[in-house]
């Protein structure tokens, strides 16, 4: 236990530091000290100086533990929308492609065809006749190109769609 009666007790109250009287001892101290804390200037100390509860530790590790989980949740949301922009990237890369391919070709006329790439890709045109009200008295037809590409991700058919339009002379297409 602690050696009581040599030393001397140093008790902070009310920001001044007071010995025992002498011949009061160690026990009259703490008999003033507990006299004076009954008062209004009570001492104010933490409740645990020495450190942190049970509850405390278990809310920290709670808040942190969900903090862990919604940062990889947003990572895993980032990597799937990566993947899917990449798939569309591809999508519209072999759509543009098919889509100029179809643009160069000196004989278009009303057509529908579907192809399917070797990768898993089907791409669908349409080529139909678009105004013709408007453009019956002019030597130009304008012909309208619908091209759809079409790929299966997992368990999710995606889908990717361009339109555009070429003029061709009337008598190109007879």
């Amino acid at each position: 236990m602690l050696n009581m009666h040599r030393a001397y007790l140093k008790i902070v109250i009310s920001g001044r530091i007071r010995r025992p009287r002498e011949g009061g001892g160690p026990l009259q101290a703490l008999k003033n000290m507990d006299s004076h804390l009954r008062g209004n200037d009570r001492i104010k100390c933490p409740i645990s100086p020495h450190g942190f509860t049970l509850l405390e530790v278990l809310v920290a590790t709670a808040i942190l533990g969900i903090a862990v989980a919604v940062v990889l949740q947003l990572f895993s949301a980032n990597l799937r929308a990566l993947a899917m922009s990449e798939d569309y990237v591809s999508a519209t890369k072999r759509a543009e492609a098919k889509m100029l391919e179809i643009l160069d070709d000196a004989a278009l006329a009303e057509t529908t065809f579907s192809e399917t790439t070797g990768d898993g890709y089907r791409i669908d045109v349409s080529v139909t006749n678009a105004l013709e009200e408007r453009t019956e008295n002019i030597p130009v037809k304008l012909l309208e190109i619908s091209l759809a590409v079409h790929w299966t991700k997992g368990t999710k058919e995606r889908s990717l769609n361009l339109k555009t339009m070429k003029a061709v002379k009337k008598e190109q297409i007879l």
